[in-house]
């Protein structure tokens, strides 16, 4: 499982016209899914994404997580993080999983997100065309591969 974490001041989610996740300051996570992910990979990177230490404290040094800003989290479904580019110029996404294997791990993630985070994260549709609105706080964007735990 891979994660792009975004922090921000704000994001939002639209689908079809409609907002469907807003947040102010936190974290926008986009999760790409691979058939080989497994509960425990989720567990893993809920732990990590709650407590990553990306937010400033008074003197503003990276040493709070989205948890101690008491931030909010839109976590939103992206298979091309998966995209293979070795071969040719238009990007192979064979390793992303597949609707029937990616939407239960999905749903798993947010919920032990969740549980983790001790509130509710919103989130975008998976499968959906979203249009996703962001203003990136720093910039700060991190990459965690839950199958490359450095």
């Amino acid at each position: 499982m891979r994660v792009v974490l975004q922090r921000v001041s704000s994001a939002s989610v639209v689908v079809d016209g409609n907002k469907v996740a807003d947040i102010q300051k936190g974290l926008l996570v986009f999760v790409g899914i691979e058939d080989a992910d497994t509960q425990e990979d989720i567990d893993w990177l809920a732990g990590k994404i709650t407590k990553i230490r990306i937010f400033g404290d008074e003197n503003d040094v990276m040493n709070c997580s989205v948890q101690d800003i008491k931030g909010e989290i839109i976590a939103v479904s992206q298979f091309t993080l998966h995209a293979g580019t070795k071969k040719g110029n238009r990007p192979s996404y064979i390793k992303a999983s597949k609707p029937d294997v990616a939407i239960p791990l999905y749903e798993s993630f947010v919920a032990t997100l969740e549980k983790e985070f001790g509130n509710k994260i919103q989130t975008g549709i998976f499968g959906a065309d979203m249009k996703i609105s962001l203003l990136n706080d720093g910039p700060v964007t991190i990459i965690i591969d839950s199958k490359n735990r450095e």
